[in-house]
């Protein structure tokens, strides 16, 4: 299948044809005009939705007057091709580029914007679809993080889910992500005669030293246990064979748990490394699972399993910024994303699906 800016989407096929059409559409990150174009056009010919595009992303709304709004999201790119594309369909397993992050998801998305439109959904919340750009690369290029600074209006709501690949299980929140560089430095001298020196790299033992004897807080955050980490996660110093290095530094990767701020974070790191220059170079929040709210409540409900704490970070932090809860839900093993195998199974994209559709009109159904 070669796309071209007249690809056709058929939002009234079952979920999985559907699925294997959004694959067989290259949309490499920075590439997904194709695509949204796509997407846009099926979403605005139904008029129950309200659409509005914003550079490859597509945000959809219905507007039934309900109490609560509920936020559905998915991106639209992936990572580069890698032998994987077109699709196949074999023995019940989708496989391509992007089945499993996250198009498996994304047409579970349309799907269920079709079904409202049919009148076969008639939710009892109001809701948000968005498809959105640029997940894989840089954060300043995300789709979904450009809507929350430029236009956050789009994503109010009570609640959202996230379709990030999760087995078809519930994984509330995330962890948040910083990254420090911790340095030492010493005094450069010929190998020959080292103790005219300081070596930079010696002194870096202490780093890693405290590093070992670290123990992960574990916190209970919503009735779920986060386990934090802090890891060297990388250590570059050294000047030529000959000469004794005068700094070395050490990348430091810290996993915080949602109960914790950014800043709450990076000064535990700065207490922890105390007596060494420390330097942020990367921070992300967390989100916090918010499963006490009525809509993740019923959510979980309506799946059926108990949720599990995101260890990784995702884009529901977004939401946690704009104080909406959020949950990672979406057909697919995490494991697989960016792999050459990427796959997915036809029952966990049906199964979200129908869970999904239970769920938003109130039959509370996991099966």
């Amino acid at each position: 299948m070669v796309p071209t800016s007249a690809t056709v989407l058929d939002l009234e096929a079952d979920v999985v044809t559907l699925a294997r059409q959004l694959v067989d559409i290259p949309s490499e990150s920075h590439h997904e005009q194709v695509i949204a174009d796509a997407v846009e056009r099926e979403l605005r010919a139904r008029p129950h939705l309200d659409v509005v595009r914003h550079g490859h992303t597509i945000v959809a709304r219905t507007h039934l007057g309900r109490a609560e709004r509920v936020v559905i999201a998915g991106h639209l790119d992936t990572v580069p091709e890698n032998a994987n594309l077109p699709s196949r369909l074999e023995d019940g397993v989708l496989h391509g580029l992007g089945s499993c992050d996250m198009k498996g998801g994304d047409a579970v998305i349309l799907r269920l914007a079709a079904l409202v439109g049919s009148g076969a959904l008639v939710p009892e919340r109001d809701l948000t679809f968005v498809l959105y750009e640029a997940e894989e690369v840089d954060a300043a290029s995300n789709g979904l993080f450009r809507l929350s600074v430029e236009h956050p209006e789009l994503l109010a709501a009570d609640f959202a889910i996230l379709m990030e690949p999760s087995n078809a299980g519930v994984e509330a929140g995330c962890q948040g992500t910083l990254r420090v560089e911790v340095r030492t430095t010493g005094q450069r001298a010929h190998s020959a005669r080292s103790w005219k020196g300081v070596n930079a790299i010696h002194g870096a033992a202490e780093i890693l030293n405290r590093l070992a004897a670290y123990e992960a807080r574990q916190p209970v955050v919503d009735g779920l246990r986060y386990h934090e980490g802090l890891n060297a996660v990388g250590i570059r110093g050294g000047v030529a064979g000959n000469v004794v290095p005068d700094e070395c530094v050490v990348t430091v990767n810290h996993r915080f748990a949602p109960d914790r701020s950014e800043a709450e974070a990076l000064a535990f790191v700065e207490e922890f490394f105390a007596g060494f220059e420390i330097t942020l170079t990367d921070s992300a929040p967390g989100a916090r699972p918010g499963l006490d709210r009525p809509a993740a409540q019923a959510f979980v409900a309506a799946v059926g399993a108990e949720p599990a704490p995101k260890y990784g970070w995702t884009d529901v932090a977004r939401f946690t910024t704009l104080g909406v809860p959020a949950v990672n839900y979406g057909p697919g093993d995490p494991l697989l994303a960016h792999t050459q195998a990427e796959h997915v199974a036809v029952e966990e994209i049906e199964r979200c699906e129908r869970v999904l559709a239970a769920w938003l009109a109130g039959e509370g159904t996991s099966s």
